[in-house]
């Protein structure tokens, strides 16, 4: 017999001593490490002791039943796992244990290949379950993560306006807006700040498959259903049920799935592809899209019906230039997570860097942001990042606004602008280039140290830039 791969430890509670030494060489032999007890009360007492990570339970003992032990063990521990060892005349008593948590019960005598087959089940099942809740757990910290911080007033209403609908019966809910705005984490919040947080949480992206694999794993198929349908499968819906089935980028569904979607949605149930039976399921489905629906149905290229059901409760999320608010909180937030992920000290961004990250349009949206982050902490060479950490579209946006021609001369928007404003923003720029040395952004604007130091002075710049404590002059040029 392999050696068991769990090397779990298991506590039998037996009062046959014949029984127990065989268990005992059984266990071992498998690779579990054993303890053992001949009584309820010494069952307990082990328990108190000592949790394992299993428990075999004879139903007959000399002060009780197995039931007692059961009982206690579903105090301390409610997940673990015990499997009943009955005779058959106390069948009965076995099947109670079962409805009190057991995971299953073998009657004597028993085969021994078959008991370590159960016990390994009943283990798989126990480290599945664990597993299930961990994956919850880190759900749950995903969406309430710093990602959802909101100092804009636009977006401070979309999460007053989730949390209500989040604690609502709302069956179906639309979140609308541009790529990367994050509406995979509004979809998580919605799901987890409800009633069904419990319950499973699945991620579907309507794009990622092909319409033919799509339906299968949308609403599954039955054995035969197709060449390859080997097996019956139970498609992704079914698997969400009581939970939240997110549907991302929807707008790209194909019509014909979006009429079985749309059956669904009314009579909240569906077949399997090959099957005759209707499924009826009861799940929250949350719909995503960066496009214009409106447009999408005027064109026909989404049915109007299915677009109506779906929007009952639309929610648009606002862009990131529409809540400049949010940017530095946000984009501090991604310092910590990646400084930790990374182990560096990065504290966060000079003011320097974060007057970039709040001019730049963020086309790319939270989601741009927080690539942005990523790098600039990977790369940081020091615990502040500044300027230079930045990514080159970021300073560069900035500096075209300003108006650089193609051919490198300066040129005069359209719209106009101030020219005070423009001298200062200049200043500003040659300073963090050279970082605060004025030597140096006196040479990139084609003045001497005693007009970078007036214009310093003009425009109320010296704390920002103060003069070096031992002179101006480069390091290394004397």
């Amino acid at each position: 017999m392999k050696q068991h791969p769990f090397e779990a430890r298991v506590l039998f509670v037996e009062d046959d001593s014949l029984i127990r030494a065989s268990l005992r060489r059984l266990l071992t032999g498998a690779g579990f490490q054993v303890s053992e007890a001949n009584t309820t009360a010494a069952g307990m007492a082990e328990l108190d002791r000592e949790l394992p990570d299993l428990l075999l339970l004879d139903y007959h003992l000399p002060d009780g039943t197995g039931l007692d032990v059961l009982r206690h063990a579903r105090k301390l521990a409610p997940a673990l796992p015990v499997v009943m060892i009955t005779a058959h005349a106390s069948v009965p008593g076995a099947v109670q244990a079962i409805r009190e948590g057991a995971y299953d019960y073998m009657a004597k005598p028993f085969d021994t290949e078959h008991l370590l087959h159960t016990l390994a089940r009943a283990l798989e099942a126990s480290q599945l379950r664990a597993e299930v809740a961990r994956h919850r757990d880190e759900g749950r910290r995903g969406f309430a993560s710093t990602n959802l911080l909101a100092e804009s007033p636009a977006m401070k209403e979309v999460l007053d306006l989730i949390r209500r609908i989040a604690e609502s019966e709302a069956s179906t809910i639309l979140l609308l807006g541009e790529s990367g705005v994050g509406k995979g984490l509004i979809a998580r919040a919605l799901h987890y700040l409800g009633a069904a947080a419990e319950k499973p949480f699945l991620d579907i992206t309507c794009t990622a498959l092909p319409e033919t694999l799509l339906e299968s794993e949308l609403f599954g198929h039955e054995k035969g259903a197709f060449t390859d349908a080997r097996a019956q499968k139970k498609g992704l819906l079914e698997l969400a049920e009581g939970g939240t089935a997110f549907l991302d980028e929807i707008g790209d569904l194909s019509v014909t799935l979006q009429g079985k979607l749309l059956r669904f949605l009314e009579e909240k149930s569906f077949r399997r592809i090959g099957g005759t039976r209707d499924i009826r399921l009861a799940l929250r489905i949350v719909a995503a899209t960066n496009k214009d629906l409106e447009r999408e149905v005027a064109e026909g290229r989404f049915r109007p019906d299915l677009y109506f059901r779906l929007k009952v409760i639309p929610i648009e999320i606002p862009p990131l230039r529409k809540r400049k608010e949010d940017i530095a909180p946000l984009a501090q937030s991604f310092v910590q997570h990646f400084d930790q992920e990374f182990k560096k000290s990065v504290r966060g961004f000079d003011a320097a860097a974060l007057r970039r990250l709040q001019e730049y349009e963020w086309p790319g949206n939270v989601r741009e942001l927080r690539n942005a982050v990523e790098r600039a902490v990977l790369l940081a060479r020091g615990d502040e990042l500044g300027v230079a950490d930045l990514p080159t579209e970021v300073d560069g946006a900035r500096r075209s606004r300003l108006g650089a021609g193609a051919s490198g001369a300066f040129t005069l928007p359209r719209e106009g602008l101030i020219l005070e404003e423009l001298e200062r923003d200049l200043l500003r720029q040659a300073l963090t280039e050279a970082r605060g040395n004025r030597t140096r952004a006196a040479r990139l604007l084609g003045m001497n140290r005693d007009q970078i130091r007036y214009r310093i002075e003009k425009f109320a710049l010296e704390r920002e830039f103060p003069p070096a404590v031992h002179g101006d002059v480069e390091r290394g040029n004397g």
